[in-house]
């Protein structure tokens, strides 16, 4: 797994390649902790280049919700597969989530 960053005037995009699972979510918590470490608290997630994503993957993203909303900020999710979204919704997480068709739909919630 290997997540690229792109800074935006307002906020930051994380775009994930590969699979999100227990092993890769490290990774990716790794990358979150250092955006927030920097106050960065608005996040885009472009979910284009996941393939992925299981409920320990999910749960790299559950685990700072909170911390986010306590500094106005949030994750926004774009550009997910079917199979991807599919998990979002068994898990729940459609409900509690921003998830937008892209990038430019995601700007727009910061």
């Amino acid at each position: 797994m290997q997540v690229k960053e792109h800074q935006h005037e307002n906020f930051m995009t994380l775009r994930p390649e590969g699979e999100l699972d227990a092993n890769s979510s490290i990774v990716m918590d790794d990358v979150i902790r250092e955006n927030i470490d920097k106050g960065h608290y608005h996040l885009h997630v472009d979910c284009s280049g996941l393939q992925y994503i299981s409920s320990a993957g999910l749960g790299v993203f559950i685990s700072y919700m909170d911390e986010l909303r306590e500094n106005d900020g949030k994750f926004v999710f774009s550009n997910m597969s079917d199979n991807v979204r599919q998990v979002f919704r068994l898990l729940g997480l459609e409900a509690i989530t921003t998830i937008v068709g892209n990038e430019s739909e995601a700007e727009v919630q910061f």
